[in-house]
């Protein structure tokens, strides 16, 4: 039995590390934080095949599974890469093939990185009556927070009985509005629908979970991914850097917050990487399980994030190092697709705990 990773799944990462290593300086991340494009970082990954990752190969992808997602996924937030990976290459191909939609149109335009999908599902999570997206047929009405990976060439959305639909970003009668978010390393929306016209994909509440469940996961590996950045970063300045004629590494407090640090994200990469297998392989775990990743990778991914800008002193705190992006990319990953408090609710009620 493995319990690591296959020799094609760590030549995966080396590879889309060393791409992004060249590609993703934090000179590029600043530049997109300034509202710049990110059009060479997506075109690379496009012609590294990650944009196809879960693209069925008869529609032009790679036919990978959810569990090599995860590994890009961890990738990218190491690098705090600005590219919409999120929807455009989980939510949206994972969506149109659950649902057998008949995408022919679509998938092999996802899998070149022609087409980017932005998603708005989280307002459905909660299934509150009185907000989120209402269809009547194949129109949708309301407004969507947060849609994820904006702008995009369409959106994949979520009503408030769990159907969902993808509507073309030129569609008439609907309104797109940027958000500032604290992640200025990816780009959210509102979108506002009114009676807009959007194509049904699924109108099975599995496929949903299924999809959020998938969104959850990656993030967590986003967060991981973050969380690790942090910590190296972390431990490279307090060798560097001396007080009292010594490196501030050598002080037992410092060695305490590095060591209590790696403890507690080093265990989250194996958890993240079951989630990513369950998803594929191991499906009446795959839901409970990627609650309790998400939530977990959200209170140890915010752990490392302050504890490594505490290491920094004064220093952590400045735009000179950029930690900041790194932090605030694990706070937007905290409350995307469910809070913590929200997914460990749910994961009560998925064991019949909940009062």
């Amino acid at each position: 039995m493995e319990f690591g990773l296959s020799e094609e799944q760590t030549l995966l990462q080396d590879s889309v590390n060393r791409f992004l290593d060249a590609q993703v300086p934090l000179e590029r991340v600043r530049a997109f934080a300034g509202q710049q494009e990110d059009q060479d970082v997506w075109r690379g990954l496009a012609e590294l095949g990650i944009c196809g990752l879960l693209v069925p190969e008869d529609a032009g992808g790679v036919g990978l599974s959810c569990m090599d997602a995860a590994l890009v996924a961890e990738s990218l937030g190491y690098h705090a890469t600005p590219a919409p990976f999120l929807a455009t290459a989980v939510l949206a191909p994972l969506a149109l093939t659950l649902a057998n939609a008949e995408a022919d149109d679509l998938l092999p335009r996802i899998a070149t990185g022609e087409l980017r999908v932005g998603a708005a599902i989280g307002d459905a999570i909660a299934a509150r009556q009185d907000a989120g997206i209402t269809a009547r047929g194949e129109r949708l009405s309301g407004k969507a927070l947060f849609a994820l990976d904006s702008p995009a060439d369409c959106y994949l959305v979520a009503d408030r009985e769990r159907r969902l639909y993808l509507a073309a970003a030129d569609a008439t009668r609907l309104s797109t509005r940027p958000l500032t978010t604290i992640d200025r390393t990816r780009r959210s929306a509102e979108l506002v629908f009114d009676n807009t016209p959007a194509r049904l994909v699924s109108e099975d509440p599995e496929v949903f979970h299924r999809v959020v469940d998938a969104g959850r996961v990656m993030l967590a590996a986003d967060t991981l991914g973050a969380a690790q950045n942090m910590l190296d970063q972390a431990v490279e300045y307090a060798k560097q850097r001396e007080q009292f004629n010594r490196p501030i590494a050598s002080f037992q407090a410092v060695k305490h917050m590095c060591a209590e640090m790696a403890a507690e994200l080093e265990p989250c990469r194996a958890m993240v990487w079951y989630a990513g297998h369950a998803l594929d392989h191991v499906p009446e775990e795959a839901r409970l399980t990627a609650c309790h990743t998400k939530a977990h990778l959200s209170e140890v991914g915010r752990f490392v994030a302050k504890t490594a800008t505490e290491v920094h002193g004064g220093m952590g705190f400045t735009d000179l190092l950029g930690l900041h992006y790194w932090f605030k990319r694990i706070g937007f990953n905290r409350q995307m697709l469910g809070a913590p408090e929200l997914v460990r609710e749910e994961a009560a009620r998925l064991q019949n705990l909940a009062v």
